[in-house]
């Protein structure tokens, strides 16, 4: 009975180092496979970038009115520089314009030094005579007709600074997509001329970027806004176009 039992023991281990060694054969072509996989040569890639440009009118200004005021203290500069504000903030709520259109965008108070000449190797120390406060409105006008009146009554209100305007449209995405597409169709002739005089075929595609910009600002007024009171006339402003430009960059594989 003894003996039984032992020849049965060493028949199931017999068995199981016979299935260890037939597992060890099923997993030893793997690494081969796997080596004839990465030997596989990559598919060649042409890779274009191409440029959409669409132009439309622009709907939209925003433009930068600040208010600045000097005074021998930081008090009084700051009252004179909030009442002149006040009433231009005012004026533009009576011209129709929503709060939501209406942003400060830029606040200081700032000490104007003076910075004596050294007199007989002796430097004097710098002082401060003043102050100064600076005030900018940010304004978002949706009726480019009446840009210049409010340029204007901005100025005559104590307005004396700042003027830059941007002419912008108040849907972009709407032209970004035709700028958009225009890329797209551009970069797709130019990837079907590059292959069709290389001999191959365009395959599937591998990466698509994109970088959308829109119109710059342009500059206008500056520093010499003042000058625009001396005009009982609006000041004349042209909006021309806005253009929006996107450029794709696209990768096909190619087809051998």
């Amino acid at each position: 009975m003894t003996s039984a039992l032992l020849a049965r023991r060493r028949a199931l281990v017999a068995g199981a180092f016979a299935a260890g060694l037939f597992a060890a054969g099923l997993l030893a072509p793997q690494p081969a496979a796997h080596a004839q996989e990465a030997g596989a040569a990559e598919p060649g890639v042409i890779t274009v970038s191409a440029e959409g440009v669409a132009a439309i009118a622009p709907d939209m200004a925003v433009i930068s009115l600040t208010v600045l005021r000097e005074a021998e203290t930081a008090r009084a500069a700051l009252d004179a520089n909030n009442e002149a504000m006040s009433q231009v903030l005012e004026a533009m709520k009576a011209e129709g314009i929503a709060e939501r259109d209406l942003q400060t965008g830029n606040f200081s108070i700032q000490p104007r030094w003076v910075y004596p000449q050294q007199t007989n190797n002796q430097a004097e120390e710098p002082r401060i005579v003043g102050y100064t406060v600076n005030n900018t409105l940010t304004v978002r006008l949706r009726d480019l007709a009446r840009l210049g009146a409010i340029l204007d009554s901005s100025v005559s209100l104590g307005v004396n600074q700042g003027g830059n305007i941007l002419f912008t449209n108040d849907d972009q995405e709407a032209i970004r997509q035709t700028a958009r597409i225009d890329a797209v169709n551009k970069a797709k002739a130019k990837a079907e001329t590059i292959s069709e005089a290389l001999g191959v075929e365009l395959g599937r595609i591998k990466q698509v970027s994109e970088n959308a910009r829109g119109s710059a600002p342009i500059p206008m007024m500056q520093a010499e806004m003042a000058m625009a009171s001396r005009s009982a006339d609006a000041v004349p402003v042209a909006a021309g176009e806005s253009e929006y430009r996107v450029t794709v960059s696209v990768t096909w594989e190619i087809d051998q």
